[in-house]
């Protein structure tokens, strides 16, 4: 993966994308007490199969999932979608935070809410990632 295709696909992503980064409260059966929760994700979805194929296989991350067409819809063509949640948002937030404009700031959401804690190998410190960027 070299930086014209994270680029490439933080510009589609601007375009083409969406995130949803929320919080919500929620109670427990037997106790009155709430605690919160979030649902992060990121979605693309177009009627091009193959770009969605490319999105998932660049960043190796995610799913890729069909929605045929219902009497509502416009224009009457399958949809395509590439989602991913939680940590591997972060992972492609991380790729794709030096490239963003209009995501930028659910982008800065996700990084931060996850950037204090520990991570797994599949997902890179973002300060280690400006640096090899020489983006500091």
């Amino acid at each position: 993966m070299d930086k014209t295709e994270i680029a490439y696909l933080a510009g589609l992503f601007d375009g083409e994308g969406n995130i949803q980064y929320k919080q919500y409260m929620r109670k427990r059966r037997n106790n009155e007490k709430a605690y919160p929760t979030w649902s992060i994700r990121m979605e693309v979805s177009m009627t091009d199969e193959s770009i969605i194929r490319y999105i998932h296989e660049v960043l190796g991350v995610g799913t890729v999932g069909k929605r045929p067409p219902h009497k509502t819809s416009m224009g009457k063509k399958m949809q395509y979608r590439w989602r991913c949640g939680f940590r591997d948002a972060y992972y492609v937030c991380c790729l794709f935070w030096p490239y963003a404009h209009v995501k930028l700031p659910q982008i800065q959401k996700i990084i931060d809410h996850y950037g204090a804690k520990i991570m797994n190998d599949k997902v890179v410190n973002l300060d280690d990632y400006r640096a090899a960027m020489s983006l500091e």
